[in-house]
């Protein structure tokens, strides 16, 4: 009998499909329950709010026993009764915190952007904890800080020196000791000028940024430095001088899709390989680029056609009759071809495709 696996968080379907095709059995907790999340789970269960997370996950361990537990964003301090395949709750805490994540790289001697006192503009403005960076922004008076405080409620948060470069990320695998970089991306964000103009919304894979050499080394430092276990992900912008570090995310990360479709690499099973102590003798070449692109609603709209007919180019597809708010996450995109040029372009075009059943 296969091993089954137990996925909890806020979006799992990455790390489930990535699971079912290493060959496990795979159950998931999921604040979505898209429609191709049935395809590679055995079992879900669906939330709405990350307070009824942990009755989600009693649920399901009530039905079914599991061999591993994997937590994705919203999951990952959460005391579950299974064996971990991750990275420690002790020093998850430490990369969900910005400012410990700050301190961290400038332990460790690697570039990452000055901490600015209260009062000195313009500051990028983080809360502590929190993924995907949808409530960063860019604050440039007294009165814009205010006013960001008052929305969060006084959130916890970090002031930074403003970076001006391109968003790139690199994808990794540690044993608590040793690292690899798996695969370095471009990052794509919202964009705009509303809350959420650097949320994250999609990748491409490989970079080709002529930093990419230095910035995946960086990556692996800080990897095997974190005490991480499994996969890893470090956030970078590259400046005009060089790459400089932004976050550590010691999960699974959005780039998944891309980093499997550009390698060929099944993530699943170089995480858990990593959990056991084990890394690859090389890194996976990548043998295409691959992008995708998570669209949004830009009103409030119901999803009436099934985009299951579309499954070679979407994923995380809701059911029909699914109702979305304006500025929510509806399904992702993708695209890819020999290089960067061609992959964007198939991704346009399929992008167009969608939004046409998104009116």
């Amino acid at each position: 009998m296969n091993e089954r696996v137990l996925i909890a968080g806020f979006a799992t379907r990455h790390v489930a499909q990535s699971a079912a095709k290493a060959g496990y059995e795979v159950c998931t907790v999921d604040h979505f329950c898209d429609q191709d999340l049935s395809w590679f789970t055995n079992d879900r269960e669906k939330f709405t709010d990350l307070a009824d997370l942990p009755d989600a996950i009693s649920r399901i361990l009530r039905r079914r026993k599991f061999d591993y537990f994997v937590p994705t964003s919203g999951a990952e301090i959460l005391p579950v009764a299974i064996p971990l395949l991750g990275t420690d709750r002790r020093s998850i805490r430490r990369f969900m915190d910005k400012l410990d994540t700050q301190h961290f790289f400038e332990e460790i001697c690697v570039p990452a952007p000055r901490i600015l006192p209260e009062g000195e503009y313009p500051a990028m403005v983080k809360p502590r904890t929190g993924a995907g960076g949808w409530r960063n922004a860019v604050i440039e008076t007294d009165a814009a800080m205010a006013a960001w405080r008052e929305r969060y409620e006084d959130a916890p948060y970090i002031r930074q020196e403003i970076i001006d470069g391109v968003p790139a990320s690199v994808c990794c695998i540690a044993t608590g000791s040793q690292a690899m970089a798996v695969a370095t991306n471009d990052q794509i964000l919202r964009g705009g000028n509303g809350e959420s103009a650097y949320g994250f919304s999609g990748s491409v894979t490989p970079t080709q940024n002529p930093a990419r050499e230095e910035m995946q080394a960086l990556a692996g430092w800080v990897a095997a430095k974190s005490g991480c276990v499994g996969t890893i992900g470090v956030d970078f912008v590259i400046g005009n001088d060089g790459p400089v570090a932004i976050e550590v995310n010691p999960r699974f990360q959005g780039t998944v899709d891309t980093v499997e479709m550009a390698t060929g690499a099944n993530l699943f099973s170089l995480h858990l390989n990593a959990c056991q102590g084990m890394l690859p003798p090389k890194s996976p070449a990548a043998s295409r680029v691959a992008c995708r692109s998570i669209l949004f609603a830009d009103k409030d709209i119901t999803i009436n056609e099934d985009l299951s007919r579309f499954r070679e180019f979407v994923a995380d597809i809701p059911w029909p009759g699914t109702v979305f708010e304006e500025e929510q996450a509806v399904v992702s995109v993708y695209g890819w071809g020999p290089d960067r040029t061609a992959a964007l372009a198939l991704l346009d075009k399929h992008i167009t495709t969608v939004r046409q059943y998104m009116r």
